[in-house]
């Protein structure tokens, strides 16, 4: 097989991760613009195999989900006006497909394209939850750190605070003062 890989920047690909209901997922219409097929394409795809997506690998968003992502959207108008281009509008509650979701369309969608397109998002997860991963160390880290060193450093973080706070301070005010005849 020749190696004709599609090669997608990483933030075009993260850009389209988003966190619903505790998952995270691409929604089918992102996933189409990656792949290069029509929203309709793939859920047509899908649907012909809607065995091999259960309601953890893909989920309909509500209506309330669709219209908070929408008002979410940058590049939406907050007109109410209906495009006259077709395929603008939503018509229907998008998919979102969360990573083994996204795993399983590979074995749907055949196309090398779409196989090498899904490496790459996969690959893009790994890396997220890697980051995740030492976020999550150094926070721990910082707090041991800040349980250690917090009675040396007990006068520092007092003089910071009363930095930040600098109430109680008599200063003449700044600016003319007509004098007031008497």
């Amino acid at each position: 097989m020749p190696n004709t890989s599609i090669s997608l920047p990483d933030e075009s690909i993260e850009d389209k991760i988003l966190l619903i209901r505790g998952h995270r997922v691409i929604l089918d219409q992102d996933l189409a613009r990656l792949y290069g097929v029509a929203t309709r394409t793939l859920n047509q795809a899908v649907k012909r195999n809607l065995e091999r997506f259960p309601e953890d690998f893909m989920f309909q968003l509500t209506k309330a989900e669709t219209e908070e992502w929408q008002r979410l959207q940058p590049s939406r108008s907050q007109i109410v006006i209906l495009n006259k281009s077709r395929g603008t509008n939503i018509k229907y509650q998008p998919y979102a497909f969360t990573e083994h979701g996204i795993l399983m369309l590979s074995s749907v969608l055949k196309s090398p394209s779409a196989v090498h397109v899904n490496i790459q998002i996969m690959r893009t997860f790994v890396r997220l939850r890697q980051i995740l991963a030492s976020n999550e160390k150094l926070i721990e880290r910082l707090d041991a750190l800040e349980e250690n060193y917090d009675a040396r450093f007990k006068i520092v973080f007092s003089a910071i605070r009363q930095l930040m706070n600098p109430s109680g301070i008599d200063r003449k005010p700044i600016g003319f003062r007509p004098r007031v005849k008497k």
